[in-house]
C-alpha cells in the first residue's frame, strides 16, 4: 500500500495550535473513528489555517518536516495493512 502523499493531521489532544511542515495537507479531526470529513486544507501564501470542521488552527513552521507535527501526536501515522 502507497504512503499517504499528502500530509494527514488530527487533533486528538485538542490543542488550540498545530504546528505543521506543510502548506497543503488533510485534517481529519480526530483519530478514526471520531474523525470528521477528510478535509483537504491549502494554505496558500498563508502561514495559517483554520479548519472549517474543527476550527482546528494549523501554523506553518517551514522547520518540520512535511509529515511532522508540534505536539507530535498530531501527525496521522497510516500503517499498512498486510
Amino acid at each position: 500500500m502507497a504512503e499517504h502523499v499528502v500530509p494527514h493531521f488530527h487533533n486528538d489532544p485538542g490543542v488550540p495550535v498545530i504546528e505543521i511542515g506543510a502548506k497543503e495537507f488533510m485534517c481529519v479531526g480526530a483519530t478514526p473513528p471520531y474523525d470528521h470529513p477528510h478535509v483537504f486544507l491549502d494554505m496558500g501564501e498563508d502561514s495559517e489555517i483554520i479548519c472549517p470542521y474543527c476550527s482546528t488552527l494549523y501554523r506553518f513552521d517551514p522547520a518540520l518536516d512535511p509529515h511532522t507535527a508540534r505536539p507530535a501526536e498530531c501527525a496521522l501515522q497510516v500503517t499498512a495493512a498486510a
